[in-house]
């Protein structure tokens, strides 16, 4: 079996040492075994699972839904319906924020764009932000 130092596996997946310990502590990682001289040493599978992990980050993920759903990835027997239901949950999360920041955008794209550019007293801007009910959208 080939083992790697953190080093190493922090060169093979893009993950920095920092992250990789963060990883362990946390429990996304198993404890690595160590040497005698108390260095960590990691298997080729842990470059597999910290690859899952880095790449459910990058898609967004939050740590307990990756910790959920390397417990399924561990049973390659099990059923991917509860897979499929956190990436639907992920995805439904997604689409909120999507909805939330076009909210958002379009307000302070208005606010901009009714600007007289005068004098402050006169300014949208500052009107819109004292005074809420002068927004388009309740929630943003």
């Amino acid at each position: 079996m080939t083992s790697l130092a953190i080093g190493a596996l922090s060169a093979q997946t893009g993950v920095k040492s920092p992250t990789i310990r963060y990883y362990e502590e946390i429990g996304l990682l198993p404890s690595p075994p160590r040497t005698d001289g108390n260095r960590r040493v990691y298997s080729v599978e842990t470059v597999r699972r910290l690859k899952f992990i880095r790449h459910a980050r990058e898609l967004g993920f939050e740590v307990e839904a990756i910790r959920q759903l390397l417990a399924l990835a561990d049973d390659p027997q099990g059923s991917c319906a509860p897979a499929d239901g956190i990436a639907l949950a992920h995805l439904r999360d997604i689409d909120s924020r999507i909805d939330r920041l076009t909210a958002l955008r379009d307000e302070v794209r208005r606010m901009v764009n009714e600007c007289a550019h005068g004098p402050i007293g006169a300014c949208k801007v500052i009107e819109v932000l004292a005074d809420h009910t002068e927004c388009l959208h309740d929630h943003h």
